[in-house]
Formats: C-alpha cells, structure tokens, sequence
C-alpha cells in the first residue's frame, strides 16, 4: 500500500488540528481508498516541549516565529539572528527571557525526535502546509527530510505558496520538487496518481495549479473544487491521537476548526481599476470567488465532528461567513441543541438579528472587520463600511447574550492624514464603554491592493520587508518573493502621526479591565427600561455611577435609535415631536456620549443591562 505524509511546522495555534491536514486528508482517502494517508501535527510537539504560554507567545508574532527555525536553517547566521529576537521579543514577558542559543538547541532535539519517528524513506510523497509564519520551520524540515531520504519527492502548499510566492520558493529551495499554488485538493489527487505511475514526473500530464521543479515555472492558473458540499468530513483523529500522549498536566480540551466557505465575497472595485476586495487584505491569493456549503452540508459537517471528537468547541475558519442566509443557519444549528462554543468572522454590517441568532446558537466571540473609526479611512480602506457601522456592531456585542467582538484598528495606514486620526480620537471617546480593539500597525501584503497600485497609496520601492535579511543570506533572499513586503513612503510621519491614538488605547484598555474586575460585571453603558421611563446607568473608574433617566418621547426616541437611524426617519417615527425639540434632544445625548451621530444618523449606545431586547419605542 502506498503511503504519503501531510505535515504542518510551528507555528499554527496548539489548541486545534490543521483543517488543511483534515481536510486534504479526507479528500484524498475519498478519491483513493487504497492509500494510506497520515498527518503530522508538528507545532503541537513543539509546543508540548517549550510551554503552551511560551508557544502562544511566539505564535502570536511572525518575526519571533520565523527567527527561530531560521537559526536553525542558517547556523552561521545566529548571532545576527539572537539579535533580531532580542529586539522583537522585547517588552515580552516570556520570549525575552529566553537565552536564544538554548532555545534553539531545544527547537532542534524536539524537531530531531518528530523527524527521527518516521520511516520517511517508504513514503511515496510528503506535503507542507505553508501559511504565515511557518516559512522557516517547513524549510528546516524539509532540508533534515531530505537528508534522511534523498529521493522522497515533496510537495508544498498553502497561503505562503501562491502566485509568485510559491514560485519563487521552488526556484530557490532544492528540496522542494512539487508546489501547489492555489486550493490544494485536485492537484494533490493529480500529483499523488501520477507518482504512483511513475516517480519521473517529465511525463505527468499538466494541471492547473500544480508546478513541477523540473516544468514549466509560469503562472498555470489554479484548480478548484466546484462544489464545497462534494468534500468528506475533515479527518483530525491523528491530532487527537496526538493529545492523548501529551505528557502529564499537559491535557487541554482542543477546538475543532471547520470551514462553510472558501474566498471573500466582499469584492467591491477600487475606483476604476479591476482591482476589488479590502485595499490592505491578502487573505484570498489561492482562491478564485466566492463558494459557501448549503445549510444541510453545514449542519452534517457540524454534527459528525462534534459527535466524532466529543467537544463543543468549534472555530469556523472562514475569512467571511456567507452574505445570506445566517439568521436561518444559526437557528438550525441552535436546533441541535448542543451547548456549543462558536467562533466565526463577519462583517461589521452583520444585522443585529443575526448576533442574537448566533448567540443563540453558542456563538461566544466574533472577529469582526473593523479596522477603522475614520470613515475618511475606510474609504481608503475599501471597507464598504461607516464609522458609525462599527461603532454599531461594537455596541451590540456587549450586550450580555450576544457573542464578544475582537476587532483591530489599522494604525499607520501608507495614505492616512491628520483628518483620519482626528477622527479617530474623537470616536474614540464614544466607545470606551466597549470591549477595546487591538492596534496594529499596518503591514504590506504581497497581491493586496496597495501592493498592486503602490502609486495610488503614496509609496514606493516595494520589496521583500527589510527584516526578511536578518533571517536569510543575501544570496538566498534575492530570488524570493515574500509575504510580507516592505515599502518606501513617509513610514516615519505615519508613527508620529498615530501614536496618540496607540496611547489612547492603551489607556482605554487598562479603564475597560479595571471596570471588569470581578465576575458578574454588569456592562459600562447600560439601561433598565421601566416601560414608560428608562434609567441609563454608566459606570466610571473609581466614581460613583452617573445615571440618567429618560421618559416619555425621549425615552422611545433613545430605544428607537437602537440601530442607527436618520433624522428624517427619526422626524417619521415621531410626527408629533417636532423638529426643534428632537435636535436639541440628539445633540444633548450626543455631548453626553450616550448617543453617535456621523452626519444626519444617530445611534443609541447603551444596551440593555438584562441583555438581548426586542423593545424599541414601547
């Protein structure tokens, strides 16, 4: 029986198996029952060996990740490299305290025993999943591979692999002899039937997608899956296998990662160009368009891997759930009734309905497109979205029953101004009543918008990110493409410009832990409705609560702005409250920050302290 191995390095999140690995594995068996297919989960070894917290930590910064396994690769190169990780790690409560050169000897006696329990020499294929962060790690496992056994043929794929990316990889690095630039399913089929013919691949017939070191090196395009609901159930028992080993007190309750899409279907134009989809985002390089799994397929899939592992946690892997259809998807998957614990990413126009669905349904925490609080930002951004958009997602999701939001701030976007941070700080004072977001500088990615029309954003000399020659040779970094691009154009004024905003959050998020001190904390900005009066309570670090009580029109017109509505919407719902008495009232909600206004819109931002209400003008 023939036998191939799919393998994923440091450093992917511990706590749950590859859904590349589960995935890929399952179609293969599907496709070829007579073959044995194995994965290796290499990153969860490795975490075992240095710590979960120390892991984490690592994982979590693509420099620190890529540092280590490039000591490794290049050991001439380690003093240069301990001085890059001293510096990125600094600040780091764990990384920074470890000495680099022990480190790296335990990186290479762990990864030395990994590679020492394989018999790699009777495999006819070994694969690498490659995505951000695991660069250096799958080519220092590739190379020991190859020394362990010279004519196993490997193949790489995965994020870090398309377009030119992977051609570039395949180009520089010998031991890789096949890539899959694009949806890793039917070329790997197509592969692993071909090498069962013949090892000599000058006479494997081509497929999109599939690139050869002795082909042809041009972009062949790539090969999809036509219909998501023709794939097997992801496999991940060689993970869960794995976690019944690990040693004593290292026992944890892993996630369960699975897909209902693949691509983006935010693909609005940027300008005229043919270029579409968020101006800073990469995300979608492999995939062509948009496809989701009907709600059968979905709910199947959700069913067998709860029942198969015997866990409730699950992250849906997606880079954006479906447009349509969620409010009924979640309803079915609260019919399972099973106390689930869901992850997903949306976007920041997800209706209020569809929140109260999905926490319905276990829905615990959202990663939602945020990224900025500038409308003037978000439109060069490309976001499609408002200021006030966010700030409405943000207030939903505290609301108790609905799931949490995480979120980022793009900070020192390349064509941001005085105006976009000014309206950042200031919309910033609205929402910290809210669970903080994160800030992030901005980082170039290889095939995003900006990186495709440089011009339009005010930079220039795009290249590999000068920190790639801490990591490799010279001689080695110029025939690569890399993930992360650097750039040319005013980086040093972007800093300036946005480090009163990185302070602000940082004050933000040290108020919003002080006030969640303690289990049971009722949210900052709440109100009790007494159906015709309400109170509206605010909760302040080391004060007492200041409250204030609406009645009457006021109080329908504060629960009536519950999502944001206009003034003539507002001047509508009420006819007899006329004008001049309803802009006085907006504008003393909005000085008192318990109302947003952008333009002609308002929106209430006090939830409902009992949580998810449907009351809103009594």
């Amino acid at each position: 029986m023939h036998r191939i191995v799919l393998i994923s390095t440091p450093w992917p999140l511990f706590n749950r198996p590859s859904v590349q690995l589960g995935t890929l594995k399952a179609f293969v068996k599907q496709k070829m029952p007579g073959l044995q297919v194995d994965t290796r989960h290499a990153y969860l070894s490795i975490a075992e060996v240095l710590g979960y917290n120390l892991y984490e930590e690592i994982s979590e910064r693509t420099w620190l990740a890529e540092s280590l396994y490039a000591g490794l690769l290049y050991p001439d190169r380690a003093s240069t490299i301990s001085k890059f990780w001293k510096k990125k790690s600094s600040g780091l409560p764990l990384a920074h305290k470890q000495d680099f050169g022990k480190l790296l000897l335990k990186l290479e006696q762990s990864s030395a025993q990994i590679l020492d329990s394989e018999a790699w020499q009777k495999n006819l294929l070994t694969g690498f999943s490659i995505c951000l962060g695991q660069l250096t790690s799958s080519l220092y496992f590739i190379n020991e591979i190859k020394k362990r056994a010279p004519d196993l043929k490997i193949v790489v794929g995965g994020s870090a692999c398309a377009g030119t990316l992977g051609e570039s990889l395949i180009r520089t690095f010998p031991g890789i002899d096949f890539l899959i630039s694009g949806e890793g399913e039917l070329p790997l089929v197509h592969l692993i039937k071909s090498l069962t013919i013949s090892q000599n691949d000058s006479h494997m017939v081509p497929i999109p997608g599939l690139i050869s070191r002795h082909g042809d090196l041009l972009d062949q395009g790539i090969s999809q899956v036509s219909d998501l609901d023709g794939l097997p159930v992801p496999e991940y028992d060689d993970y869960f296998d794995q976690v019944k080993t690990l040693g004593q007190g290292k026992a944890f309750l892993p996630k369960i990662p699975m897909e209902i899409s693949r691509g983006c279907w935010w693909r609005k134009k940027i300008g005229t160009d043919s270029i579409s989809g968020c101006a800073f985002c990469n995300l979608n390089l492999q995939w062509q368009g948009y496809r989701a799994k009907t709600h059968d397929k979905t709910i199947k899939e959700l069913e067998a891997l709860t029942a198969r592992y015997q866990l409730l946690s699950v992250s849906f892997m997606d880079n954006l759930l479906p447009a349509k259809g969620l409010e009924q998807l979640f309803g079915r998957i609260q019919e399972m009734e099973k106390d689930l614990r869901l992850f997903c990413e949306i976007r920041a126009t997800t209706p209020r309905k569809v929140l109260e669905a999905m926490g319905a349904a276990g829905m615990r925490e959202v990663q939602v497109g945020i990224e900025s609080l500038s409308t003037s930002l978000l439109k060069k951004l490309n976001k499609g979205t408002t200021a006030i958009d966010n700030i409405e997602i943000m207030k939903n999701c505290e609301t108790p029953g609905l799931p949490h939001l995480t979120g980022n701030l793009i900070l020192t976007f390349p064509s941001s101004d005085e105006q976009d941070v000014k309206e950042t700080l200031t919309n910033l004072n609205f929402i910290l009543p809210f669970r903080p977001l994160k800030g992030i500088p901005f980082w170039l990615g290889y095939g995003s918008s900006v990186w495709q029309m440089p011009n339009a954003y005010g930079i220039k000399r795009v290249r590999n990110h000068p920190f790639y020659a801490h990591l490799f040779p010279p001689v080695v970094l110029r025939g690569l493409r890399l993930m992360i691009q650097g750039y040319q154009g005013r980086v040093r004024y972007q800093n300036r410009l946005w480090r009163p905003v990185k302070e602000k959050i940082d004050k933000w998020n040290k108020s919003y832990s002080e006030l969640h001190k303690g289990p049971g904390c009722d949210p900052i900005l709440s109100f009790q409705d007494g159906r015709d009066f309400m109170i509206i309570r605010e909760r302040r670090p080391g004060n007492f609560d200041m409250t204030h009580r609406l009645k009457g029109t006021s109080r329908k017109i504060y629960l009536f702005c519950r999502t944001q509505q206009s003034i003539s919407q507002i001047l509508s719902q009420f006819p007899g409250f006329g004008e001049e008495k309803v802009i006085p009232f907006l504008r003393m909600m909005v000085e008192k920050h318990l109302m947003f206004n952008e333009g002609e819109r308002y929106l209430n931002l006090a939830v409902p302290v009992k949580g998810i209400s449907d009351r809103t003008t009594g």
